[in-house]
């Protein structure tokens, strides 16, 4: 029986569900379960999150970041470590901080059926989107 080299990548490219792990204030994690969507070609993991939550704050105070996900049997793992960037929150439905929104909608989920809609929640919600730049993969398959 031969099987295929686990590739962690492929794993984090297939996830819609992870945990995001930022940097308390005072040193300690903290874990939110988040949907990340992760662009395997430029290697940058993307999630949408709401401004003046905990994983916010802490990425805003420090912007290393881990983003762990699991296959759904739980017999593979792969974590994604990198520096993030946040933009947002935007204002303007039409500005560049809601149009980042807008291309990652896109390239994960496709297009929006009502876009003015989805624009006009993502200021009122203060969406902002976090970029994380990969530096570093890891993970194993255990069966």
């Amino acid at each position: 029986m031969t099987t295929t080299p686990f590739d962690p990548r492929t794993l984090l490219a297939e996830s819609r569900i992870g945990v995001l792990a930022t940097i308390k204030s005072d040193g300690r994690p903290q874990l939110s379960p988040v949907m990340p969507f992760y662009d395997r070609e430029a290697d940058v993991l993307y999630v949408s999150m709401t401004e003046g939550r905990a994983k916010t704050a802490n990425l805003r105070r420090d912007p290393r970041a881990a983003l762990e996900v699991t296959r759904p049997d739980g017999w593979a793992w792969a974590t994604a470590e990198g520096t993030v960037t946040l933009t947002g929150p935007g204002t303007d439905p039409h500005g560049p901080e809601v149009e980042a929104l807008v291309d990652y909608y896109r390239r994960a989920a496709g297009e929006h059926p009502d876009w003015d809609e989805y624009r006009a929640v993502m200021v009122s919600d203060r969406r902002v989107l976090m970029t994380m730049m990969v530096d570093h993969v890891y993970g194993e398959r255990i069966r």
